[in-house]
């Protein structure tokens, strides 16, 4: 197997000479949309050797105009699984703390992770860094090529696309991802509603450079009817995000700066100078959520799966981590190494985290929203007891990140099954250091490592670092950073016996 985020240089070709047919072989996989998730997704198969085509119906060009701007700390840890994250810290700025209505701080300098911060970095930025490594890993794109329906069968789905100049086309693989954003092409084509409703309307979005910046990288002020999120990109703008209760602007009317400017002042007593705005716009904040992501050979992942309010910057975030968790289950699959049932997990696990979020960031928002006096009460009360209460605010600080997300264990599984996995240090280095290489982690004492596998392509047996047994458990780490099992002093042949039923042997036959 290929190592997954190794080797990956930059200013490389962003359309490659595809390998003729790569998008028609049975174990391949078609990727639509070309933002975070999608180019996580497409670059986690290419490189562990699945061919896959990444399918945008937009020219090929990374905006300036960022949307998301916040990564999370478990994200910096699935960035570091791909040798990405250092380039990452690099391009944005470090935020130990968030403050939210004035008086509200939630700390993230005490996470347990390697990443005590959030870093503010705009989506454009991360789009490049995993633009170059799909590239170097051998994705196939298809810019400018538009899906218009797609058909299901036994061995695959069929593709139907259509070019910009209107001429028609099909592609063939095994599997379909929906990585397409809110209005999902590859959504409605599989027949999945789209349930929830519009939460906040004419919400203002603007890039601008400010004269007398706030003292935070991010912060956010509430005051009467309106409430102002602010973000330092460190090169001189800064994102603002206002909203006004009384003002319901359709999205089509032209923004002016001095409409910002205006609702800034009301929402944090002055409007800090702003000036030289290269970007204004309006746009509404919709909570809503698939039923399922997954449709027979097609899943949805990202936007196209689930949508909610930008509060708490959750949404890239949770996007990246949903295509972290279906990549390596879709390689295990096409690679023979698992069967089919493996790919429903992805539905049993990301659900309820696209739900969670939901629900975190609904509340921040209604939070910022409270206009009667019960209401503002009941905030005022609510960030006090926060600020008292510090297992409570680590328990906010750790939904918020990602950090505190665990899939669950099946009934008599040890305690660490389906939790994240911390990084620590081992005999050959870190933990996620490892798990560079696309492979699952087999962390245990000498006593207990298997003799020979058969695995070696995908399984990496590591041992703690100056550590023999001392009481801690034997743990195997999926791809994706989460434990797959663990076991307090196991024999060699439970070892064995539980690699090869989670790391899996070939199957007679792969889909």
């Amino acid at each position: 197997m290929n190592g997954i985020g190794t080797g990956f240089g930059i200013g490389t070709d962003p359309n490659p000479t595809p390998r003729p047919g790569a998008e028609d072989t049975p174990h391949s996989v078609v990727v639509v949309g070309c933002g975070p998730t999608g180019l996580l997704l497409a670059g986690d198969l290419a490189a562990a050797g699945v061919p896959v085509t990444l399918v945008e119906k937009r020219p090929h060009r990374i905006s300036n105009l960022s949307r998301a701007i916040v990564v999370h700390a478990r994200t910096l840890e699935l960035l570091d699984a791909r040798s990405l994250a250092e380039e990452a810290e690099s391009l944005g700025r470090r935020l130990d703390r968030m403050r939210l209505f004035t008086r509200l701080t939630v700390q993230f300098d005490t996470l347990p992770s390697r990443f005590k911060h959030l870093l503010v970095l705009p989506q454009y930025e991360m789009e490049r860094i995993l633009e170059r490594r799909a590239v170097a890993a051998g994705v196939r794109f298809r810019y400018e090529t538009e899906v218009t329906g797609l058909a299901q069968d036994e061995t695959g789905v069929t593709v139907h696309t259509r070019g910009s100049d209107g001429t028609p086309g099909t592609l063939r693989a095994a599997y379909v991802v929906g990585a397409d954003g809110m209005r999902s092409t590859v959504r409605n084509a599989v027949g999945l509603p789209f349930p929830g409703r519009s939460v906040i309307r004419s919400v203002l979005l603007a890039d601008v450079k400010l004269a007398d910046p706030p003292d935070e990288v991010l912060s956010v002020h509430a005051r009467g009817d309106a409430f102002v999120f602010f973000a330092d990109f460190g090169d001189g703008y800064y994102r603002i995000v206002a909203w006004h209760r009384r003002r319901d602007i359709p999205e089509s009317e032209l923004l002016h700066l001095e409409e910002v400017r205006e609702t800034v002042r009301l929402a944090a007593g002055h409007d800090f100078g702003m000036h030289d705005a290269r970007w204004l716009s309006r746009f509404h904040s919709d909570e809503r959520q698939a039923p399922s992501y997954r449709v027979g050979r097609v899943f949805l992942a990202g936007d196209a799966a689930h949508v909610h309010t930008p509060a708490g910057g959750q949404g890239m975030n949770l996007g990246l981590q949903d295509a972290a968790n279906l990549g390596w289950k879709l390689v295990a699959v096409l690679q023979g190494r698992a069967k089919d049932e493996l790919l429903d997990t992805y539905q049993q696990e990301r659900h309820p985290v696209g739900t969670q979020a939901m629900r975190s960031s609904g509340a921040i928002v209604r939070l910022a929203m409270a206009k009667h006096p019960w209401e503002l009460g009941l905030r005022a009360t609510l960030t006090s007891t926060l600020n008292t209460l510090g297992p409570l605010r680590r328990k906010v600080a750790l939904q918020i990140t990602g950090i505190g997300v665990d899939y669950g264990a099946p009934e008599g599984a040890h305690e660490l099954t389906g939790s994240r996995a911390a990084d620590e240090d081992l005999a050959g280095g870190r933990l996620y250091e490892a798990l560079r290489g696309g492979r699952f982690v087999l962390i245990a004492a000498d006593d207990e490592c298997p003799d020979k596998t058969g695995l070696e392509d995908v399984l990496a047996v590591e041992r703690r670092a100056g550590r023999g047994r001392d009481g801690a458990p034997t743990v195997l780490v999926r791809p994706d950073g989460y434990v797959a099992w663990a076991a307090d002093a196991p024999s060699r042949a439970e070892v064995e016996a539980a690699v090869r039923a989670h790391v899996g042997e070939p199957l007679p036959s792969a889909p």
